[in-house]
């Protein structure tokens, strides 16, 4: 028997007595609106870190905006292990404002540097757009890594949802290119396969905040043509051969229509000779990680994913 936990029952209680409107209704715009506003109510405060700094890597279409944060007690001149973060949203919403407190909270109970990427979202900018930038902004991040304060041997990248598939993906293809090297692949609660097969999806598609509408809605505007379900670099789970990668820390959430895709690709990594772990966060819904002043269990999926990566990037 798997029960939702009362955290999450009561966040989806509200919203829906509150009338919050789903994704799927909204433009675009608003949708981003929406989403960076309803951080302040779900996201606990933002955590103090030695240095933020704004900058950009050259992209395929103009500069690619980037976040570094180094964390707390991080040294001036120190060089440190990093970490490539992709945001979650669907690849149409999200920003470097949405997942700043966790990739504070990451820096912070990693050691390592976070660099988020701002990566261009659809519908304005479909597929590939985002893999792009994911692959400019990790090969600028590993050519600059010693100006940037960084040890270009101990890199990683992760992601949540959308950011996790361009995670993983971005592994891949840094793989087939021969560099650069990663660490760790942690792909929290990914989408990884476009064709929406899973029995998770028919199970988990209505009342637990992503449902099937708003997939559908992400996917029509990230992959506008359906034969793009089928390109690997939009759904990883589909890439033939997933020998030779990093190792991956694969996190689901029970109550998640991503989640036997989720549960999938770790196997198929398992199967592959890649080594893969993947923990199954079995009371909670899809997002959940972003949401630790709401929901407790949040805070400890976050301190689980910044050990994984202090272990896997130290020296």
């Amino acid at each position: 028997m798997s029960l939702l936990h009362p955290d999450c029952r009561a966040l989806l209680d509200l919203m829906e007595a509150k009338g919050i409107p789903p994704v799927h209704v909204l433009s675009p715009a608003d949708a981003r609106s929406a989403y960076r506003d309803r951080r302040f109510f779900t996201q606990p405060d933002a955590p103090a870190v030695a240095e933020v700094r704004d900058l950009q890597a050259p992209g395929p279409q103009g500069p690619v905006p980037l976040r570094l944060y180094r964390p707390a007690g991080a040294a001036a001149g120190q060089r440190l292990p990093g970490l490539l973060y992709l945001h979650g949203g669907g690849w149409v919403i999200g920003d470097l404002d949405t997942h700043d407190t966790l990739c504070r909270e990451l820096a912070n109970g990693s050691g390592a540097a976070v660099v988020a990427v701002d990566y261009r979202l659809a519908p304005e900018h479909a597929f590939p757009a985002a893999v792009d930038d994911t692959l400019a902004a990790l090969r600028w991040v590993h050519a600059q890594a010693e100006a940037l304060g960084l040890d270009a041997a101990r890199l990683a990248v992760g992601g949540d949802s959308a950011g996790g598939n361009l995670a993983a993906v971005a592994a891949i293809a840094a793989r087939d290119a021969g560099g650069p090297a990663l660490a760790l692949q942690l792909l929290i609660y990914p989408a990884t396969d476009q064709r929406h097969g899973a029995a998770s999806h028919a199970a988990l598609g209505e009342g637990y905040l992503l449902t099937r509408d708003s997939m559908l809605y992400y996917r029509r505007h990230y992959l506008p043509d359906p034969a793009q379900y089928l390109d690997w670099r939009a759904s990883p789970l589909l890439q033939a051969d997933l020998a030779g990668l990093p190792p991956a820390l694969v996190l689901t959430a029970g109550f998640d229509p991503l989640r036997d895709e989720g549960l999938a690709y770790a196997q198929r990594l398992t199967e592959a000779g890649t080594r893969s772990t993947q923990l199954c966060f079995e009371r909670q819904i899809h997002g959940f990680i972003t949401m630790g002043r709401v929901i407790g269990e949040a805070n400890d999926a976050v301190r689980l994913c910044a050990a994984a990566l202090r272990a896997a990037l130290q020296p």
